[in-house]
């Protein structure tokens, strides 16, 4: 009898299915055709732009000179105001008790230089008599904003000299550790006491850099002596060593190991890198054959035109009526190394921005948004630069100028920078672990960590795009 039941089920579940017709199923069932294209014959164009007046928006400060065949010869300095310490503790502390003060001028351990570690090079700094002007670029010319009777230090230097401390920092409330080279530079005792007493005097100007401008505007670090390597200082500091007498009760104790920070070159602040960059004649001739050069620092960057309305075309061309999802587009630019003197490798970030909106991008401090602008990676491995995430980019223009691409679509920048990354620390919770870091894009400013060159091969890049078509009988 089970048996039976179950017959008489099966029975009903077939005279059910026989009685489905085709529209109750779904055309997109029974007469559709579902296909993923993907699409990258089209040809790229551009040429190598000389751009050697940028705003360099970065704390970061190259400090040297070196000349290397196959690349050219580059001088680094820089200027900068400074960001006072807010609060300076004074207890127990007079100015006859301060005995130094020092410039610390701060490199990344790995990869902080280029050239010869061991080249002997010596550093002036000056003492700047009036404020920066706002904005500043890389040709900018210190004649005027300081004098040279105004020396405050002159030390000799080398990228070996450097000692080696692990430095700490907070970071949107995180405490974060960094190993770092630091050149120190001793500093005139007195303009330690100095900026005690204005403290002392008027707390108030400590408050902001424009109002501490008026005591002590800031500073012009030159190479005066030597060639043979640039450095890539990431922070710049002036610490101020004192003896501390502490009371406690009938005891007194002196400290003769206290040290603060009294200055700063922070994000808040005006400074500049003043480059010249004379370019070898190797790199000129590459140029003029028309080879697509990306150089740096305030080298050459690269103009170049994408075929957006030929992707277009050809993707309605491709769609015509059919149903039809873009899943990405994306420019894979393969490259080659130049031969160069110390092996000067090329850029570790490229930006790619719409030509119309480079300046206010650069001079914004911008970020990309995958629309008008976007950066890569160089992958060593493949020796190319991949943009992907460029979706937004052509469906703006599908769905908001009707498929019509603007010049203003057709011409882009390609110009080396430095992307800086905020680092996740790995997170726990009670609903869940997180055992890899994740980062944010956080800054994006012009290359002045270090000398870079790479060639573009344009005629072998490739540009594709995909996307899902579903044809409907």
């Amino acid at each position: 009898m089970k048996q039976f039941f179950y017959v008489i089920l099966a029975v009903a579940a077939l005279l059910g299915l026989s009685a489905c017709t085709d529209e109750t199923i779904g055309v997109s069932i029974t007469d559709s055709v579902s296909s993923i294209v993907e699409d990258s014959s089209f040809v790229l164009t551009g040429k190598s732009v000389r751009n050697d007046r940028v705003q360099m928006r970065t704390t970061t400060k190259m400090l040297g000179s070196i000349t290397a065949d196959g690349f050219g010869h580059v001088t680094a300095s820089a200027v900068t105001m400074w960001m006072p310490s807010v609060k300076i503790d004074t207890t127990g502390i007079r100015p006859e008790t301060i005995d130094s003060c020092r410039l610390k001028l701060s490199m990344p351990y790995r990869n902080g230089f280029t050239g010869d570690s061991l080249a002997p090079m010596r550093l002036n700094v000056y003492r700047l008599n009036k404020a920066l002007p706002n904005p500043i670029y890389s040709d900018f010319d210190p004649t005027g904003y300081y004098d040279t009777a105004d020396l405050l230090a002159s030390e000799s230097y080398s990228p070996s000299s450097g000692k080696r401390e692990i430095t700490e920092s907070y970071v949107t409330g995180s405490l974060q550790y960094d190993t770092v080279k630091v050149i120190s530079v001793p500093m005139p005792v007195e303009l330690g006491r100095e900026i005690y007493n204005a403290y002392v005097k008027n707390p108030a100007k400590f408050a902001s850099p424009k109002s501490f401008a008026d005591i002590f505007p800031g500073i012009y670090i030159t190479n005066s002596y030597g060639s043979g390597h640039v450095m890539n200082i990431k922070s710049t500091e002036l610490d101020v060593y004192c003896r501390k007498t502490i009371e406690l009760e009938d005891t007194v104790r002196v400290d003769s190991s206290f040290c603060q920070t009294y200055l700063a070159s922070t994000p808040e602040i005006i400074s500049n890198n003043i480059i010249r960059f004379d370019i070898d004649d190797a790199v000129t001739a590459m140029v003029n054959r028309g080879e697509a050069i990306i150089a740096a620092p305030a080298g050459y960057e690269v103009q170049m035109r994408f075929p957006i309305q030929d992707i277009l075309d050809k993707y309605k061309a491709n769609v015509g009526n059919s149903q039809a999802v873009i899943n990405s587009l994306s420019l894979e630019l393969p490259v080659s190394i130049p031969e160069t003197e110390y092996d000067i490798q090329p850029p570790t970030y490229l930006l790619m921005v719409k030509t119309s909106k480079r300046d206010a991008f650069i001079n914004g401090d911008s970020l990309v948004n995958n629309k008008d602008s976007f950066y890569a990676v160089y992958n060593p491995n493949e020796r190319e630069y991949e943009f992907s995430g460029m979706r937004s980019f052509v469906l703006n223009i599908l769905n908001n100028q009707g498929g019509i691409a603007s010049e203003d679509d057709f011409n882009f920048t390609i110009t080396p920078v430095d992307v800086t990354n905020y680092n996740y620390p790995t997170s726990y919770s009670y609903y869940y672990y997180s055992s890899t870091p994740s980062s944010i894009v956080t800054k994006i400013s012009p290359m002045v960590s270090r000398p870079a060159i790479v060639r573009l091969l344009l005629d072998k890049a490739k540009i594709k795009i995909t996307y899902s078509k579903q044809i409907v009988d």
